[in-house]
């Protein structure tokens, strides 16, 4: 039973909209305690969320965009602690990964532990800082850095497509080192992404169909080309989960290493934080995941002839 929880809310997140009257309704009526703590600035989110850990909450959420989930996971880490995420940003990629509703209303409906059960979920290692979806640089940290947080308010997560068409038109390609699990690799490209989950923000939308949270392992995708052309294809490869080799290479490693010539900026779950050369590890399990329970489908009854 989830008796307290503790939320944790990027007030810069997502656009404008009440939301303080839906949880003193859901949390009224299922009768959980809930505290609120706000974030003020870059790192609040991991802070408050050891020290809910230390203050004993059930359960902690997180109400903001991906940024936040992957603070507040990183302060749950090594904890039994589970993790709520709760849509509250421009971009909820998490959420589609695991099946969370992209409601407030229904992903708060998951703290009732009737309809829902916990997952542990791998993160990649960047330094001191987790991820939970992925690393990304060259062009993507390109169009994350233009999607600006006032682009984001007017237009929502559109600022990411509208941010990533002027990113590509003047794309820098890298000559790639890759370091995975000892195995040196080289390769040419205009993004490499170090992915936890392949998740693109939309139902059955991939990088790789074969990106697991679960498995242990990180993926490794270099995109080679910098035109529309190999951009459709991708999008191919996405849509018919069929990877078009000719324009997307792809690796699974336990640890990686990245040296980009010339060197790339690099986003983590949205952030930039700062440029090749990358050192890259996963952690498995490593946070617990308050996702819905699996639909179980009837057995069938044997036919009598």
């Amino acid at each position: 039973m989830i008796k307290r929880v503790c939320i944790v809310i990027n007030p810069a997140a997502g656009q404008d909209r009440p939301f303080l009257g839906i949880f003193n309704k859901f949390f009224n009526d299922a009768q959980i305690d809930w505290d609120i703590c706000v974030t003020k600035k870059a790192g609040d989110g991991t802070r408050l969320a050891r020290q809910a850990v230390k203050d004993g909450y059930d359960a902690v959420a997180s109400f903001g965009g991906d940024g936040t989930v992957m603070e507040v996971a990183n302060g749950l880490i090594g904890s039994q602690v589970p993790l709520a995420i709760l849509p509250g940003g421009t971009a909820n990629v998490m959420s589609f990964e695991l099946g969370i509703p992209n409601t407030l209303e229904g992903a708060l409906a998951l703290l009732n532990t009737e309809i829902s059960t916990t997952r542990k979920v791998d993160m990649g290692q960047i330094g001191e800082r987790h991820f939970l979806l992925r690393a990304g640089m060259g062009f993507e940290a390109d169009y994350v850095e233009q999607a600006s947080r006032e682009l984001k308010d007017k237009i929502g997560s559109l600022a990411y497509g509208v941010a990533a068409l002027n990113a590509l038109r003047e794309p820098t390609i890298s000559h790639y080192q890759l370091t995975l699990d000892g195995k040196e690799i080289e390769n040419e490209g205009m993004t490499c992404f170090v992915a936890n989950s392949g998740s693109l923000g939309q139902t059955g939308l991939s990088l790789a169909p074969s990106i697991d949270v679960s498995d242990g392992l990180l993926d490794v995708i270099v995109i080679n080309k910098a035109d529309l052309g190999s951009i459709l294809g991708v999008m191919r490869s996405v849509v018919t989960h069929n990877e078009d080799e000719s324009v997307l290479q792809h690796w699974q490693a336990r640890e990686i290493n990245v040296v980009a010539d010339p060197p790339q900026s690099v986003q983590m779950d949205g952030e930039i934080i700062g440029q090749t050369p990358l050192h890259v590890k996963v952690i498995p399990e490593a946070v617990n995941i308050i996702i819905p329970k699996p639909v179980s489908t009837p057995a069938e009854t044997p036919s009598v002839k």
